[in-house]
């Protein structure tokens, strides 16, 4: 990535015969580029709107462990984790899985 020296604003690569060209978006200046080959690629972010409290695919073991009894199986340790879930001058709701039965369960502030 290169910036316009005149401006400040980025250089976008052109392929221009056997050469590329660098053309500043703000002001237009152009110049050649010493490289002779460029790739551009897109990365765009996942689906929109779309929030993920635990990817079903990842695994949950990475999570840290905590002394909690669980309400379904009465198991004594579970996994932890927080989200902020109502405004954020609102405490985080703490979010709980169980070790044994994978039993998920909330608790508030």
């Amino acid at each position: 990535m290169e910036f316009c020296s005149k401006c400040g604003g980025l250089m976008i690569p052109k392929k221009s015969g056997s050469h590329v060209l660098l053309i500043c978006r703000k002001c237009g200046k152009k110049r050649t580029s010493k490289e002779k080959k460029f790739k551009i690629s897109v990365h765009t972010g996942g689906e929109k709107g779309k929030i993920i409290v635990i990817d079903k695919r990842s695994k949950v073991d990475v999570l840290p462990k905590t002394t909690m009894q669980c309400p379904k199986c009465e198991n004594e340790e579970a996994y932890w984790w927080m989200q902020q879930m109502r405004a954020a001058d609102e405490a985080p709701t703490r979010f709980f899985k169980c070790t044994k039965c994978g039993h998920i369960w909330r608790e508030y502030e």
